[in-house]
């Protein structure tokens, strides 16, 4: 039996290659809604981060988002992604 093949997904933050698992996937949906989507089943377009706040502030600063959501992200949308982050860790 083969053994299940184990998605690779770009960080944003540190550019490194990691399996999707240990991602946190940014999902911007089809509203315009930019939100972190720690299952992974949301609708719309994903980007991924990891898990920790370094990664975040790292792709926010360079702003990363913007360039993969082609679309302005608005400073509160990421206080409340940052809060997230840090309840989730």
């Amino acid at each position: 039996m083969k053994p299940k093949k184990i998605p690779m997904r770009m960080c944003l933050g540190c550019n490194e290659m990691k399996p999707k698992p240990e991602l946190i996937r940014v999902v911007k949906s089809p509203e315009g809604d930019v939100s972190l989507d720690f299952v992974g089943k949301k609708s719309g377009r994903g980007a991924y981060i990891c898990r920790s706040a370094e990664c975040f502030e790292k792709a926010r600063k360079t702003r990363r988002f913007e360039k993969a959501f082609s679309c302005k992200i608005d400073e509160s949308v990421y206080e409340v992604m940052t809060d997230e982050l840090s309840k989730q860790s």
